[in-house]
């Protein structure tokens, strides 16, 4: 048994159900929700990260502007249709010096995290993720399952008179 078989049957998300406006609501609820974390309720110590969404016909990219951080600051995982990135700064300065008799030294310790979940329109195979940070930008590569890429259909545009 799966955690589906427990919830309402009008809050799966069905191919039939795409026109359905409450199935859009919820859709846009969720995607509000996590927007909360996304800046519009930050706390103290939470830190602010860019990211950008790119698709092709076989994979979704995902890009977060990460400064200063290596992939032993973030964890990338996977959950049926939900991808989260998360990560945690912490830095460290050390200043020593001192004139005429009057010495100091201080030190300064700052951290944040953050938390970035998405919703895609299809089950995510954690098998065909990637995920690289490099020069402080976390890259994350996702493969479209064949289902996905067989039901995409390029539409030809044609020029108005």
């Amino acid at each position: 048994m799966s955690y589906e078989d427990y919830l309402p049957k009008n809050w799966l998300r069905h191919k039939h159900d795409e026109d359905n406006p409450l199935v859009s609501l919820r859709k846009e609820v969720d995607s509000l929700f996590d927007d909360f974390g996304n800046g519009f309720f930050r706390g103290p110590g939470d830190v602010s990260v860019r990211s950008n969404l790119s698709e092709t016909d076989k994979e979704i990219c995902i890009t977060a502007e990460l400064p200063g951080m290596t992939e032993k600051d973030v964890d990338v995982s996977v959950s049926g249709d939900r991808i989260v990135i998360k990560g945690e700064k912490k830095s460290e300065k050390e200043e020593k010096g001192g004139e005429k008799g009057r010495e100091f030294h201080r030190v300064e310790r700052t951290s944040g995290s953050f938390q970035r979940a998405m919703a895609l329109p299809f089950h995510i195979d954690p098998d065909a993720v990637k995920a690289v940070v490099k020069n402080g930008v976390l890259t994350v590569t996702i493969a479209k399952p064949p289902e996905a890429v067989s039901n995409t259909t390029k539409i030809k545009i044609a020029t108005a008179d």
